[in-house]
């Protein structure tokens, strides 16, 4: 029986711009199961980012309730938000989000120092850059960067510590074909051997692709939710 790690339920979330309301997601249910390895698709406007941004614990729901890891977040003060974002989640955002000043090497390793781990930093951080095919950049800031060496950057800054859950937005949008392939069976490995689990926001048919469920929104509800074979990635042969 699947565990799950988030339940999002009879969810609401409004925005307000002086007297305009702007529904962004309306009574959503969704539930993300270990193991996940989930994409949410939909058109633009339909509640995808909000969405990852009320899982992550970014942002708060308007009504309805959402738990991660079986804690109900609205019952969390802004510590312990931000404590459960650091030690058990992972995030790539659209705009990377990478710190400036410093290198890639160091960009990664700061989630482990923020953690607390002791010893193997580097040689843990160095290794997810290798593997993202970025040993050789480990030394350049973001500016020395193209932006898809940044947006792979911000990928391995958010599986370094290997989290429960990542959550990643339009992960593949900076990405050529090739690199994009690469990456999403890297994550794809990840899940297998580590048990992680991937939730997806995306528009790029590559990331559907390969995911094993597929949830489709539109005006701020699922119509949606597609599983599909586990074992295999669809569409990667012939």
């Amino acid at each position: 029986m699947n565990t799950n790690l988030v339940d999002v339920r009879n969810v609401t979330k409004d925005f307000h711009n002086g007297r305009i309301t702007v529904e962004a997601l309306r009574g959503l249910d969704l539930a993300v199961h270990e193991g996940d390895f989930l994409a949410i698709v939909g058109p633009s406007g339909s509640g995808k980012t909000t969405l990852l941004n009320l899982i992550g614990a970014l942002d708060v729901a308007t009504s309805g309730d959402v738990l991660i890891f079986g804690q109900d977040l609205a019952a969390l003060n802004r510590r312990e938000r931000a404590e459960l974002r650091l030690m058990s989640l992972g995030f790539v955002f659209q705009a990377y989000n990478l710190i400036p000043v410093l290198t890639a090497l160091e960009n990664v390793k700061f989630v482990l120092e923020l953690q607390g781990v002791d010893g193997g930093r580097h040689e843990r951080a160095m290794s997810t850059l290798e593997d993202l095919s970025l040993g050789e950049l480990a030394n350049r800031r973001p500016n020395e960067m193209s932006g898809g060496q940044q947006q792979r950057v911000a990928v391995a800054r958010a599986i370094v510590s290997r989290p429960r859950l990542v959550l990643a937005d339009e992960p593949t949008a900076n990405l050529d074909s090739e690199n994009s392939e690469a990456l999403l069976r890297m994550m794809r490995g990840l899940r297998d051997k580590h048990g992680m689990t991937f939730v997806f926001s995306t528009h790029d048919p590559l990331v559907m692709a390969h995911a094993t469920r597929v949830v489709t929104l539109l005006d701020g509800r699922v119509v949606s939710d597609e599983v599909k074979s586990a074992g295999t990635v669809t569409g990667s042969t012939n």
